[in-house]
């Protein structure tokens, strides 16, 4: 049964994201709220973990997971990052984009478009995601909370609790989120290309 943690969107309580943060390191599978809409988010070193992901969302093998991260300088660890591509990472983070790079050594290969070798990153604008990433000191793997058949992300955390009761080990309630999803940038090769349209600007791209 679903733990469910009410936690102030300004000022969330680290007992609770320590607790959060904990459920992580044990294999559990979280929902939380970010700038964009709720997530599931697990530890990047677990399989099982990952594989109860794909199972609540029914995604095949073919889908490749985020990589939530702090900040520019974690990003730096787990992908290469060129000059041109830092300086849009700089001015669009954090925020509700994800952006495909090429994966550095440190991303496990499985987490890795096979024939592309790229990984998806996010830096979310989102307190209690700040927050939790800091608690566990090292970037999660994540998926929007879209459920098989739904075009928008569940936005209300006791139903989500409901739906999810024993799929999921924990909830966290942030208060209200959007139902729509990030923005996808790849910026794996030379020219930026706008992957999928969701929240936040991305007219630079469309030019």
């Amino acid at each position: 049964m679903a733990q469910l943690f009410h936690v102030h969107p300004e000022n969330p309580q680290r007992r609770l994201l320590a607790q959060a943060a904990d459920c992580l390191r044990r294999g559990g599978i979280i929902v939380y709220p970010t700038d964009s809409c709720y997530a599931l988010g697990c530890h990047i070193g677990d399989q099982d973990a990952m594989q109860r992901m794909r199972a609540v969302r029914r995604l095949d093998d073919k889908h490749h997971f985020t990589l939530l991260c702090r900040d520019l300088s974690e990003i730096a660890t787990y992908a290469k990052v060129e000059n041109s591509a830092y300086r849009l990472l700089k001015a669009l983070t954090p925020g509700p984009y994800t952006f495909i790079l090429r994966a550095s050594r440190e991303v496990p290969r499985r987490l890795q478009n096979p024939k592309r070798k790229t990984i998806g990153i996010r830096v979310p604008a989102h307190k209690i995601a700040q927050e939790l990433l800091s608690e566990l000191g090292e970037p999660f793997l994540t998926t929007s909370l879209v459920l098989p058949g739904a075009e928008l992300a569940m936005t209300d955390p006791e139903e989500i609790r409901d739906a999810l009761n024993h799929a999921v080990d924990l909830v966290i309630d942030g208060g209200a989120c959007g139902v729509e999803e990030t923005s996808v940038v790849d910026l794996s090769e030379e020219v930026p290309e706008l992957v999928r349209r969701g929240k936040g600007d991305v007219t630079m791209f469309e030019e």
